[in-house]
């Protein structure tokens, strides 16, 4: 009887622990995401490297604010307060209407202004990887703020997913927005890679890739490691780019060449509505 009944309480300390660490659906395998698309979608971006409003200011680092009809979601947080708070403020963002803080990963150019962000606004659930150190995670809930430690591809809202931690030495979490015209994929970093990313992307949801946008992290890469990184994402289908912050200027003009007319120019201060 005793061994039964420790397998009991073990079983109930994992069920408990998960239902602490994520009220959202973490679900395995490779095919997870059902017919659920998140409707109208609009993408601010807030922090950025690049300009395209020069009324903004710029700092390394990315940001961007996702709207969607009943969540608000800033995926990343920029390299500092004062930035990211003065262009939010400046298009005419209330921090008082996010309700979930997505961080791609542990560098500082993307977690930097979170504690403004939380001063502001502590009423947050904020999604961070799991691999982030615990001195986070304190000043989250000293804020009064909540967080949810993501590993595998997790469902964050109805049409909105975590890839799940990728990558190794540098773990890195992407946002996969599921819209009636495709996916939108939104990375940070791009430290896994960023066709390993899209390629996660198509393999959770079978479905094809609309929008990718973000930091491809491209800078040093050669011209023919750039052209081969461009042809696969032709190969894998994807629409439309707009990369910005770590792709790096020659990355960012060969995928302009290449995407012409479905080539979108980011910055601070672009917003790219769906």
């Amino acid at each position: 009887m005793k061994p039964f009944l420790i397998l009991v309480a073990i079983a109930l300390l994992i069920f408990f622990y998960y239902s602490y660490s994520s009220n959202y659906i973490r679900e395995g395998g490779t095919t997870m995401i059902n017919n659920e698309t998140s409707g109208n979608v609009s993408i601010s971006i807030v922090y950025d490297n690049y300009e395209y409003d020069e009324k903004l200011k710029t700092g390394f680092g990315f940001s961007c604010l996702v709207k969607l009809e009943d969540k608000n979601i800033l995926f990343d947080t920029g390299n500092d307060s004062p930035t990211l708070l003065n262009n939010v403020e400046s298009l005419g963002i209330d921090t008082k209407e996010i309700n979930y803080i997505f961080l791609s990963h542990i560098h500082w150019d993307h977690v930097g202004g979170l504690e403004g962000v939380l001063e502001k606004n502590s009423n947050v659930t904020v999604f961070i990887p799991r691999s982030f150190p615990n001195d986070l995670r304190d000043k989250i809930e000293s804020h009064g703020a909540k967080f949810v430690n993501i590993d595998i591809p997790t469902k964050i809202h109805n049409g909105v997913y975590s890839t799940g931690e990728l990558g190794t030495l540098i773990r890195e979490q992407s946002m996969i927005i599921k819209t009636e015209r495709g996916l939108i994929v939104i990375t940070g970093c791009a430290h896994p890679g960023i066709v390993n990313i899209v390629k996660k992307a198509k393999e959770l949801t079978n479905e094809e890739v609309y929008l990718v946008i973000g930091g491809f992290h491209l800078g040093g890469t050669s011209e023919g490691e750039i052209r081969n990184i461009v042809k696969s994402f032709r190969d894998l289908g994807v629409k439309k780019v707009a990369p910005c912050h770590c792709t790096g200027d020659r990355a960012i003009a060969m995928f302009k060449e290449e995407y012409k007319d479905n080539f979108i120019k980011a910055g601070v201060g672009k917003v790219i509505e769906m």
